[in-house]
């Protein structure tokens, strides 16, 4: 695969801030970004959408909301605030979507979580079809389904978007969450299916990972077999961008221009 439907999380070039990683990126022919919050502090999503666009660089998605579980009702409040204020800041932006990172609270069952899950993202929806900004579901690994996700199968995030019969509600699938979901194939295909497949996240699972979290994998680097995933993405009808979004301790230490010569290389071989 060469460049074309290449994308980068700005989280990936974490050392970075957004000026030097719009132009960075586009320097390497890489076409799409992904903004998460942080990098537009200072500078506001407005003149932080003119700056992309003016490097001819696509605005890919916003990351990232959700949250919306907790104990308390205040606190969901909140969390919906927090969101329509993220929606807000989409729009101004001009990224069409927003990707949920839902929340879970370890403080109740699950099935409350995900109960609350679908609520917030109902409570929020008005005014995300009123600015036509889209809401993406990823569900995370179960390892994080204590406090980060209560959607931890494609399986479950397919049933909730398709639940909440939205056209600006879809899902977000992420080989590092997916890449060992029974059936994938199918649950990919499902979404493909209904139009619900809005993002596709891409890097590599460490099989001697040194951290949860912070550890992720360059394409190749680990056991997930990417070229089959991102065919089936493909058969699905997909044709957006491959977003590579890379937490990792040992990367963010390293020179990030080496760094995005690394992602471009591996993007190219195994995307």
């Amino acid at each position: 695969m060469n460049l074309d439907k290449c994308c980068v999380h700005t989280i990936t070039t974490k050392p970075w801030g957004l000026s030097e990683a719009v132009e960075n990126y586009a320097a390497a022919g890489i076409k799409g970004i992904s903004v998460w919050q942080n990098a537009v502090e200072g500078i506001g999503p407005h003149r932080a959408g003119e700056l992309i666009r003016s490097a001819g660089l696509d605005v890919v998605s916003y990351v990232r909301g959700g949250f919306f579980p907790h104990t308390s009702s205040t606190e969901r409040a909140k969390a919906l605030d927090h969101n329509r204020k993220l929606l807000e800041e989409a729009a101004a932006l001009g990224a069409p979507l927003i990707v949920l990172v839902c929340g879970a609270s370890p403080d109740q069952p699950l099935e409350v979580s995900r109960q609350q899950i679908r609520d917030g993202i109902e409570a929020v929806l008005p005014l995300a079809e009123k600015l036509n900004v889209k809401l993406a579901i990823e569900p995370l690994h179960p390892m994080y389904a204590a406090d980060r996700s209560a959607i931890n199968t494609l399986k479950q995030a397919n049933e909730m978007a398709e639940a909440i019969g939205s056209g600006h509600v879809g899902v977000a699938v992420d080989v590092y969450h997916l890449w060992w979901e029974p059936n994938l194939r199918g649950e990919i295909a499902r979404c493909g299916a209904n139009g619900n497949l809005l993002a596709y996240h891409v890097c590599d699972w460490k099989v001697n990972t040194l951290d949860l979290l912070n550890d992720r994998g360059l394409m190749g680097e680990g056991c997930i077999d990417l070229k089959q995933i991102s065919q089936w993405v493909e058969e699905a009808g997909f044709n957006g961008y491959s977003e590579v979004e890379i937490f990792s301790n040992i990367y963010w230490q390293q020179d990030q221009h080496e760094f995005l010569k690394k992602i471009t290389d591996a993007f190219v071989e195994y995307v």
